[in-house]
């Protein structure tokens, strides 16, 4: 019975919160929600800055704002969710070093790249 209320209380909080995101729009400056604590250090944008903004324009439809917002997190995180789900199937444990490794390189290959100067490239490709 506790794993079932347990679940059953993540998936509540997990659907208000998206809720909330839906409602509340992240983009306008002045938001409540918080800001990111290592822009606040580095002045860089983190693998997931943009992510709320995203999931907004995702709950509103809007593809192509998502895809300027954080292309990495829009792309990546259903192929990690996809091959979480074919490694538990084959009876292999999830987060393997080699794959923990993978991750954490391809977090910092789009960290470096999405602060270059003149990224984003999206948005000119889109509007072509």
């Amino acid at each position: 019975m506790e794993r079932s209320a347990l679940s059953l209380g993540t998936g509540a909080l997990a659907i208000g919160a998206l809720a909330y995101v839906g409602v509340a729009d992240p983009h306008r400056p002045g938001s409540v929600f918080p800001p990111c604590p290592f822009r606040l250090l580095t002045g860089w944008n983190c693998p997931a800055c943009g992510g709320l903004r995203m999931t907004h324009d995702l709950l509103h439809g809007d593809l192509p704002a998502a895809v300027v917002d954080n292309v990495f997190l829009l792309v990546g995180l259903p192929l990690l969710a996809i091959w979480a789900l074919w490694r538990v199937k084959r009876g292999e444990r999830v987060l393997s070093m080699r794959a923990l490794t993978v991750i954490a390189l391809a977090a910092i290959a789009w960290t470096v790249v999405r602060n270059l100067p003149g990224f984003p490239l999206v948005p000119t490709l889109i509007s072509q």
